[in-house]
């Protein structure tokens, strides 16, 4: 099989294998048809002229050593190349064939039927002595010819042969008719039959249309399994697919609960180190308080990637874009009311984030909180689609901004912001690790109100 058919669709594979037979069915069976329509044809004309030959043979005569032949009444025959001739005719020493006495039908008038320098070769050849030959009549048109060697009359040194030719233009046109006709009516069921194939197809196919959605929906968080009822052979199929969603659920839950046991193993003896510290103050206290501190740090920071890469890995959730933003805005609004900074935001209604509510929280809260730290009256907040799978949260300030050589330095270290770019905001790094972890990214530029414009692109599900 072509390497292009194995890499389309499967409903393209139907539809061209099937295409492919059937035109080939048709095309055959259309040239059969012509050939035995034209066989039937030549036949009738062949059994006329075999009755004119017999006739001929029948009634001539023999008078005074000459061979005469019988008065016809055929008026084709009588009439001067109406298409329908006769000819009695004997072979010379040269191996020529001429009439005997003239013995020819008054269609031919001053013409004699065309023979075949091998003519009675191949009536020698023949064991019933007749052959059939096509020949060009006395105006040139096409002639079935029938030709037939015998010695009805004693005491002749020479054989006769009798000759009956018929015009076949009427027999052309009607195979030609014939061809024209079929031909159309071919066309006609082809076309009925491309129509019919695609929609055999597509309907048989539908059950597989249905399956890749449902399972596209589950995907996007918008159904928990497949819970439709498919074929016979595609159910196997679609259990299948609810054991695997199932088995990632039980894997992210795993993931989940040994990130959280990993968090309180590791946040206790922490905590007992600082705790330990502060009672005993000195300089190896300060040293061991601060260490601590960037250990815990550390141990948040790998732990919320861990998480959000356990969730991306499970079933989709859905959580709105335009609730996580109003809650934000009312939230961090009051928070920085003594700073008197204007929170403004814009999300469509049916705009989605693909995840979960609380990675969603913590990536804009942090754009949002930093935006708010920094920015001196005013922050702005869209999200937009991009794409079907994809949206874009932007969010911008009117504060100071960063410096173009110091923002691809803080998305490299993955930091806190506060330790590699002083006075641009806290919590850049989380932005970035969660973006990441869902397959997005986070771009800084700057902003037209000012200050700093953060670009976070986020995978969106369906409405």
């Amino acid at each position: 099989m072509p390497s292009g058919l194995r890499r389309s669709s499967l409903a393209r594979r139907l539809v061209l294998l099937a295409l492919g037979w059937s035109f080939g069915a048709l095309l055959v069976t259309a040239v059969l048809l012509a050939f035995l329509f034209e066989r039937a044809a030549i036949r009738r004309v062949d059994e006329t002229l075999n009755d004119l030959n017999a006739n001929l043979l029948a009634y001539s005569t023999l008078e005074d050593g000459k061979v005469f032949a019988p008065a016809f009444t055929d008026e084709r025959a009588l009439r001067t190349f109406s298409g329908r001739y006769w000819e009695i005719a004997e072979p010379t020493a040269d191996g020529k064939i001429v009439p005997v006495n003239g013995n020819l039908s008054h269609s031919l008038f001053d013409s004699v039927i065309p023979t075949p320098p091998d003519l009675m070769a191949r009536l020698n050849a023949s064991a019933s002595k007749r052959i059939a030959y096509p020949a060009r009549g006395p105006q040139n048109e096409p002639l079935r010819v029938r030709a037939q060697e015998n010695w009805p009359f004693p005491n002749r040194k020479a054989p006769l042969i009798f000759l009956a030719a018929e015009d076949r233009s009427s027999v052309d046109r009607d195979v030609s008719n014939f061809i024209a006709a079929t031909a159309i009516a071919f066309i006609v069921l082809g076309a009925g039959l491309v129509l019919a194939i695609v929609i055999q197809v597509r309907v048989g196919l539908r059950p597989l249309f249905d399956l890749r959605s449902e399972v596209a929906a589950v995907r996007r968080g918008k159904a928990q399994r497949l819970a439709e009822t498919y074929p016979s052979e595609l159910m196997p199929l679609a259990h299948e697919l609810n054991a695997l969603v199932a088995h990632n659920q039980q894997v992210v839950e795993r993931q989940r609960t040994h990130v959280g046991n990993l968090a309180h193993a590791l946040k206790t003896p922490i905590s007992v180190m600082v705790t330990e510290a502060s009672q005993r103050p000195g300089q190896l206290a300060e040293v061991v308080t601060r260490q601590a501190e960037a250990m815990q740090k550390q141990v948040d920071h790998h732990l919320r990637r861990a998480r959000a890469a356990a969730r991306t890995q499970g079933q989709g959730e859905r959580t709105s874009v335009a609730e996580v933003l109003d809650e934000l805005s009312r939230t961090l609004g009051r928070i920085f009311r003594d700073k008197g900074i204007s929170i403004d935001w814009d999300a469509d209604e049916e705009l989605y984030f693909l995840g979960e509510r609380q990675d969603l929280l913590e990536i804009a809260g942090n754009a949002v909180e930093n935006a708010c730290k920094w920015g001196k009256a005013r922050v702005r907040i869209r999200a937009d689609a991009v794409g079907p799978e994809r949206f874009r949260l932007v969010v911008e300030d009117d504060g100071r901004g960063l410096p173009p050589e110091r923002r691809e330095e803080v998305l490299q270290r993955g930091t806190r912001l506060d330790e590699t770019a002083p006075g641009s905001g806290l919590g850049l790094s989380i932005i970035d690790e969660l973006a990441r972890a869902y397959g997005g990214s986070l771009a800084l530029s700057d902003s037209t109100l000012g200050g700093l414009r953060l670009e976070i692109d986020l995978p969106q599900a369906e409405a």
